[in-house]
């Protein structure tokens, strides 16, 4: 079974942006990590028929009410575990292993800090970034794989515009090669 893993998209927008709809048909479902920002824009992927999803702390208050904080699902034997914010740093990720553990599940993913992180220790840790704003990254989201109880993530870019910081230290490179 294949997923997409996003999180923190922050659109308003009733549609799906045409860089993600044209990847979401090849997954069998989709898994958002909170911080949709909009009613409209949570509608628009449920409407996908597969979405599993938190609400984040941007979410509008009808969503925040819709979705749960955590969730909990099973897919193939492997138990998956989703929260918005877990844990601060992009640095240590101790806390967020220590609430897959809590939780009971195989992998747990996050998301809040809007850039890219797969960790495997004894549980598969996934921030998949942001797709539409990321930071000290480019846009991208994981696809997770599942087969007979084996685990693949890999991040995947996804077209859009990647966070001012990236911009500038690549606009640096090319100055300095120059």
């Amino acid at each position: 079974m294949k997923l997409l893993v996003i999180s923190d998209t922050h659109l308003e927008t009733d549609t799906i942006p045409q860089y993600l709809a044209g990847i979401i048909g090849d997954y069998d479902l989709v898994v958002h990590a909170g911080d949709f920002s909009s009613m409209a824009f949570y509608r628009a992927l449920e409407s996908t028929g597969k979405l599993r999803a938190v609400h984040g702390n941007t979410d509008e208050k009808e969503l925040q009410e819709l979705l749960p904080e955590k969730l909990i699902f099973e897919v193939e034997g492997v138990k998956i575990g989703v929260v918005h914010e877990g844990a601060l740093s992009i640095v240590d990720t101790t806390p967020m292993r220590y609430l897959a553990l809590e939780m009971g599940v195989n992998v747990l993913i996050f998301g809040h800090l809007h850039r890219p992180i797969i960790e495997k220790r004894d549980v598969l840790l996934i921030c998949p970034g942001s797709p539409t704003k990321p930071r000290m990254s480019d846009p991208c989201a994981v696809e997770l794989i599942i087969d007979n109880g084996s685990l693949n993530a890999n991040i995947i870019e996804i077209n859009g515009q990647s966070c001012s910081y990236v911009d500038y230290s690549r606009k640096l490179e090319r100055e300095k090669s120059s």
